[in-house]
């Protein structure tokens, strides 16, 4: 079972936890990864895109000329595809870009990650993280403490109000809780810290 310190949040060493080996230690799946970013980055798509086709174009109405003996190539309408200002033909149309992997590819996924910050020594296992009030100083000097330089994902048990509100104006800083973690998010991070509540509610899920 791997093994990281255990922190206070002011970034002293107050012992160890070991992590479940089948959430936090298993060999990272790259081929799994990719499609579980893929599946979240168009998820996220608006999908809001439309153009117009020959019946929802203004005008054209009326056929422009005679069907015959004009000497010019018969036409129904000015609105037609080849026509300047006509419908598209086979053009896009509101829809949603979202789909899902398989459960068990999805936990695989969420694991490999976890797993590749363990690798990287890029996971802090904090005792516990309390602010009594949304300070963003506090929130900072507790960053500070725990030399996180970069971008990192803070992952809580529940919802934490404080830790929420004090971390939201600070550049490159996420809150989530156990429930709410994704492959996104942990991979888009340089440091994943999370509380030993918050690593308990994941092993319970995920083990």
């Amino acid at each position: 079972m791997p093994k990281v310190a255990l922190l206070n949040q002011t970034g002293s060493n107050v012992g160890e936890i070991e992590l479940n080996d089948s959430v936090f230690g298993i060999e990272p799946n790259q081929h799994v990864l990719f499609d579980a970013v893929i599946m979240q980055r168009a998820s996220l798509r608006q999908g809001t895109h439309k153009v117009k086709g020959r019946s929802e174009v203004a005008g054209g109405g009326r056929k422009p000329w005679r069907q015959k003996g004009t000497g010019r190539a018969r036409q129904g309408s000015i609105r037609s595809p080849q026509w300047r200002g006509g419908g598209i033909v086979f053009g896009p149309t509101p829809r949603s870009y979202a789909y899902k992997l398989p459960k068990k590819v999805r936990r695989l996924a969420i694991k490999s990650a976890l797993s590749s910050k363990v690798i990287d020594n890029s996971i802090v296992v904090l005792e516990d993280l309390a602010l009594n009030a949304p300070k963003t100083k506090e929130m900072s000097s507790v960053l500070k403490g725990l030399s996180v330089e970069k971008k990192a994902l803070i992952v809580t048990a529940d919802n934490n109000e404080n830790v929420a509100l004090s971390a939201r104006n600070i550049p490159g800083v996420t809150v989530v809780t156990a429930d709410g973690v994704n492959v996104l998010d942990v991979l888009n991070h340089d440091k994943l810290i999370m509380t030993k509540a918050a690593v308990q509610k994941v092993e319970e899920v995920l083990a």
